[in-house]
Formats: C-alpha cells, structure tokens, sequence
C-alpha cells in the first residue's frame, strides 16, 4: 500500500475550552511572511467559530498547518495534500516531522503565552485518501506493519499502543499512546531531524 496524504496530529496538554485560538492568526501570517517551512505557505483561515472544528489553519501549497478542534480534541495538525516521493516510512517521517516541527515553534513564541504544549504521549496518524487507504479492517490489516515500525522508530523502542477508527464514513487512521511522555525535541532525535 503506497501511503500519500499523510495526516499527523498532536494532542495537546490544554483542554480545547482554555486555549483561546485568536492569537494564531497573527503567528500563522508571521509563518507566511517569513516562509518558515519547506512548502510554500499562502493563507490563513479563521474557523475558530466552528465546534468541534478545523479551528485555525494556514493553508500550503501542498499541505496545510492547523491548531484544530476535531472531535472536542484540540491538537497541533498538519495535513500532507500533495504527493511525497520515497517509503511509506518516508512519509510517515516527513508529516510527522512537520507537524512536530511546527508544535515546536508555537510551544516557543511567547505570542501564545504557553498556551500550546503537546500532550508528550498521544499522536494521530490518518491517511487524508479515501480512495487509497478506505477504513476497512482491509486496510488496518495492510498499514499496520507500516505505523508499527515507524512508531518503533519514533518512541525510540518504548512501548505504545494503537487503536484504529472503525467508522467507515471517517479516515483511516490511528491513535498511538506511547507508554511514556516524550518531549518534541526527543520525537525529533529519534526521527533524526
């Protein structure tokens, strides 16, 4: 299975009711201005209104960053649209590098008064490809040596679950607790970056 439109999110520590998402807004114009990632980024979209929602996005070229709601959850996602060339790993390590990457910088802009930390054990991986990767016991059964071993990689051999989505309306996707809290800068070790 050729794994494309990777989704990545971090959970973070704050409940979604003490996180106030509008001083994103000028962050994610800063990210534009200054072109902080390696796709080209081009707009900003507000849907702080909407419960349970996208929240906060910068939109890419080829893929976009948010600070989301979906189902009561805040986390720090990013959303891989474009094709990526290499593995499945590769995949795997890129998105989840980008959406690391940009938990780091939030966690550290002093805009966001610390307001923005990631959780240290809980990640969603999903395959943004209904027609590649369908949520069917089908797929789970094909992806999952593939987030097995990548996860072995990212929580440098610590123990971890996963638990799969069985709704068929909704992407396929994974939910992996790791035993332990790990730190951005340790993910980012143990990927290599």
């Amino acid at each position: 299975m050729n794994l494309q439109h990777v989704n990545v999110k971090l959970f973070v520590e704050n409940s979604a009711a003490t996180v106030d998402l509008e001083p994103l807004i000028p962050v994610f114009h800063n990210w534009i201005q200054d072109q902080v990632f390696d796709e080209p980024l081009i707009d900003v979209a507000d849907y702080s209104h909407v419960p349970e929602g996208p929240g906060v996005m910068i939109i890419g070229l080829q893929a976009n960053y948010s600070v989301d709601n979906t189902d009561n959850r805040l986390g720090v996602r990013y959303n891989r649209k474009a094709a990526f060339d290499g593995s499945n790993q590769d995949r795997l390590a890129q998105a989840t590098r980008s959406a690391l990457k940009a938990c780091q910088r939030l966690e550290s802009d002093a805009r966001l008064k610390g307001s923005i930390r990631f959780n240290g054990k809980e990640i969603e991986v999903s395959i943004d490809d209904r027609a590649l990767a369908p949520n069917t016991e089908a797929t789970r059964a094909t992806a999952e040596p593939e987030f097995r071993a990548f996860c072995a990689k990212l929580f440098g051999g610590a123990e971890y679950t996963l638990s799969y989505g069985k709704d068929s309306r909704r992407l396929f996707g994974a939910v992996v607790k790791a035993s332990k809290p790990f730190s951005v800068s340790d993910l980012l070790v143990n990927l290599g970056s």
